[in-house]
């Protein structure tokens, strides 16, 4: 009798360790983003900037005006998923365009390990690329300014034909320009 409630015991132990342990990464900050929200991105600093690439020149915090064409959403994107863009304003740079509106942009959904997140975990949205009229440009931009600012940025989105709002990291986001 004694070893079977020493055996309950520890089955109710290692079951209540499990369930709390699967309940914790379900806390993290969901993304919902529709197709055609226009979000604002950070251009980050690259480890290893290549030659010739227009694109290094411009400063960290760099603001890119980017149209999502996929849907992402978190309880249904996994993790690395591919999204894609096109981008909406101009980026210029000495009175010159460098990155035309319209072109192509390529981003990836991930799930980031964060100190400053009280799971250890947030999602970003990256952008890896962009196809400017077939000059492909490889960067790195994020929804924050900061890979180390856990907090999200209050997004843009276009106000002509509205599509439901973006969540992102539990907060929907808000028109900041049109």
């Amino acid at each position: 009798m004694r070893r079977l409630v020493l055996a309950g015991v520890c089955y109710l132990t290692v079951t209540i360790g499990v369930v709390q342990a699967q309940g914790t990464s379900s806390n993290i900050r969901p993304v919902h983003v529709p197709a055609g929200t226009v979000l604002t991105f950070y251009l980050q600093t690259r480890l290893n900037p290549a030659n010739g690439n227009l694109l290094d020149q411009f400063p960290k915090g760099t603001l890119l005006s980017i149209k999502i064409l996929d849907p992402i959403d978190s309880d249904v994107t996994h993790d690395g998923a591919e999204f894609h863009g096109l981008v909406t304003s101009p980026l210029v740079s000495r009175d010159e365009i460098v990155i035309h509106a319209d072109s192509e942009v390529r981003g990836l959904f991930a799930l980031l390990r964060s100190r400053n997140h009280p799971d250890g975990f947030r999602y970003e949205l990256l952008v890896t690329g962009i196809n400017d009229g077939g000059k492909l440009f490889q960067l790195t931009a994020s929804l924050n300014p900061s890979f180390v600012d856990s907090r999200p940025v209050p997004m843009s989105k276009k106000n002509d034909v509205s599509p439901p709002p973006a969540v992102v990291n539990g907060r929907s986001l808000s028109a900041a320009h049109k």
